[in-house]
């Protein structure tokens, strides 16, 4: 276990490091959900009852699509330099290395989103219920999200502008996340019970956290081979 352990924190801190030098690029998905977010009112109007009506609808779906934006980001770089096949060859448990790099992706994507989300928030009307409950939501959601991409881009690693094809993968399996997730916060609105929606939630991110390592990592050696 401790040699698991620091396996896993090596992988960290490694990609830490790659992120730390790729600021700039790691910034484009939370500049694309700000963005996103904050045309919906000139879509929709600016009625504050209505905004805060399908608020959480909105953020949620800027938050699935700014996260669908940055997965190329996750083997990519390694795809492309040679370390992705170093990693495989290296014998050590490539389930835990894929949790690692995943780890970090979230850490680099998701929480930045859950971190401005308060701000977007304030700017469609919701009150502090509601966004406590979005909140909440994103952290148990966002997880998840990153894990169902690392198995789609895991797939598509070794195919150029493979952009299209991992939306086509990836998407249909996000769509429970956003159901749920923004099911949430409208529950809350509506004064209703919203421990169901978190129970499902907490259940499709233990299933993912489980699975999703396992999966990636055999479709990492297929792709790789």
């Amino acid at each position: 276990m401790s040699g698991l352990a620091s396996i896993f924190s090596a992988v960290i801190k490694r990609d830490l490091r790659l992120v730390a030098r790729r600021m700039s690029e790691m910034a484009h998905p939370v500049l694309f959900f700000i963005i996103v977010v904050s045309l919906f009112p000139f879509g929709v109007g600016s009625d504050p009852l209505q905004l805060a009506k399908i608020g959480s609808g909105i953020i949620w779906v800027g938050a699935l699509l700014a996260t669908l934006l940055a997965l190329e980001g996750l083997f990519r770089s390694d795809y492309d330099d040679g370390s992705l096949e170093q990693i495989i060859l290296s014998g050590q448990p490539l389930t835990v290395l894929v949790l690692a790099k995943v780890f970090v992706h979230w850490c680099a994507t998701g929480l930045p989103l859950i971190v401005v989300t308060p701000l977007l928030g304030v700017f469609l009307d919701l009150d502090g219920q509601v966004l406590i409950a979005l909140l909440a939501s994103l952290a148990l959601g966002t997880p998840t999200l990153s894990l169902i991409g690392a198995v789609g881009i895991a797939l598509t690693v070794s195919i150029k502008r493979s952009g299209l094809l991992l939306t086509l993968l990836v998407l249909p399996l996000y769509i429970p996340v956003l159901i749920f997730g923004a099911g949430v916060a409208v529950a809350a609105q509506a004064g209703l019970p919203t421990a169901g929606h978190f129970y499902l939630l907490g259940a499709m991110s233990v299933l993912s956290l489980v699975l999703a390592p396992i999966a990636a990592a055999a479709a990492l050696r297929i792709s790789v081979s």
